[in-house]
């Protein structure tokens, strides 16, 4: 439950914000807009794919809605964590979302289908299977079912490990203390690849590394270089474990009440925020991967023998995972 310290901070933010706006759009006239304006909140800093999505959408909402329909969007934990957010969202406190799915586990269990490791080789391939329509309706219907709608579904791309161990086989990840998620099936991957993760704040992984707290950590290339997590690594490891993907939600009891010609523009408006955010996400990668290489850390990509060996390591976590979600959306993602 929600504390009211953070309710009148939410309430304090949504009205000043939606005050700010409204008086800006009645421009000099001195007649107050009585257009609503909608919250979009996220946990992720303006720098970031998360914050592109979000804002593509508002954009493309307002557009295609001839300006009845206004998004105001609220980022870098702004309103609250992750889920404090996705609590909100439930609420109805704040209507729009764009959040990655990890955190969503906690409240819908059939999203650890994403928490799969190693499925996909390529972006392409785990795009390809989120715009399958049948595999898409059924993660609509997971969100749907836990009182949200889901709208599009991005990515930053996949989850790299940085190290200061050059990794070439299983023997090399054996001992390395990695920070992760506190997610129980990123703990059961790491320790069946042999290493010792170590969930731990992100706040708190900068100086980790620095003070060898931790040996390693596991991120999209995004976040390792936002974050300059880098500077205190030698190797980043294209393990490619997990597709770090961003999903934007509404309340589904709003959506709802949209009207069936607000629904679709907040539906084409969301398309074109998802493929956007995709080719920015491609775009950043690549530039990251510069960053990286000019700062003298070294990028090593993976044999295909050591992808396969990985995958048969942790089947564990597909057994586990397999046993705690709906067969249809298992068979759905992996075959």
């Amino acid at each position: 439950m929600k504390s009211l310290k953070f309710r009148r901070r939410l309430l304090a933010a949504v009205l000043s914000g939606a005050t700010c706006l409204s008086l800006f759009l009645s421009g000099c006239t001195g007649e107050r807009d009585t257009r609503p304006v909608w919250v979009l909140a996220t946990a992720s800093p303006e720098d970031t794919v998360t914050q592109l999505f979000a804002e593509r959408f508002a954009q493309e909402v307002e557009e295609l809605s001839g300006g009845e329909i206004l998004i105001r969007v609220y980022p870098n934990s702004t309103l609250g964590g992750d889920r404090e957010l996705l609590e909100s969202c439930y609420d109805g406190d704040i209507p729009f979302l764009v959040q990655n799915t990890a955190p969503q586990v906690t409240f819908m269990s059939d999203l650890a289908v994403f928490d799969l490791p190693c499925v996909f080789d390529s972006l392409d391939d785990c795009r390809a299977k989120l715009d399958d329509p049948d595999f898409y309706q059924s993660v609509c219907d997971v969100y749907t079912q836990g009182g949200y709608h889901l709208l599009g579904m991005a990515d930053q791309g996949f989850r790299v490990m940085s190290t200061n161990r050059a990794v070439y086989s299983l023997e090399d990840f054996k001992g390395q203390k990695i920070r992760t998620m506190e997610n129980p099936y990123h703990l059961d991957f790491w320790q069946a690849l042999g290493a010792k993760p170590t969930p731990m704040s992100f706040s708190e992984v900068y100086i980790g590394l620095q003070q060898h707290t931790i040996d390693a950590q596991e991120n999209p290339y995004e976040v390792i270089v936002s974050n300059r997590l880098y500077e205190q690594q030698d190797y980043i490891v294209e393990t490619n474990h997990l597709p770090h993907l961003i999903s934007l939600i509404v309340n589904d009891q709003l959506f709802q009440s949209f009207s069936e010609e607000d629904q679709a523009i907040l539906t084409q408006a969301a398309q074109t925020a998802t493929q956007y955010a995709r080719e920015q996400s491609d775009a950043r990668i690549s530039q990251r991967i510069d960053v990286i290489e000019e700062s003298g850390t070294q990028i090593i990509t993976l044999s295909q023998e050591l992808r396969d060996e990985i995958r048969a390591r942790c089947q564990g976590v597909y057994d586990a995972i397999e046993q705690a979600i709906s067969p249809e959306l298992y068979q759905g993602y992996t075959q």
